[in-house]
């Protein structure tokens, strides 16, 4: 076995690989996960801007 044999079996490896990864995170079982992945930005109930009031005297100051 040489060095380009090797090479041909990596390939074929990391394509399999490939493959597998599209197929797992394009299955339909998956879809509900992504869609409310997709949502958590339009669900943030909190304001893109956040305004600090100074922080008050204490009594006696």
């Amino acid at each position: 076995m040489d060095i380009n044999d090797l090479r041909s079996i990596m390939t074929v490896i990391f394509f399999a690989l490939f493959v597998g990864i599209v197929i797992w995170a394009f299955s339909p079982s998956r879809k509900k996960e992504f869609d409310e992945a997709a949502r958590l930005v339009m669900d943030n109930d909190e304001p893109d801007s956040v305004i600090v009031k100074p922080a008050t005297k204490a009594a006696g100051h």
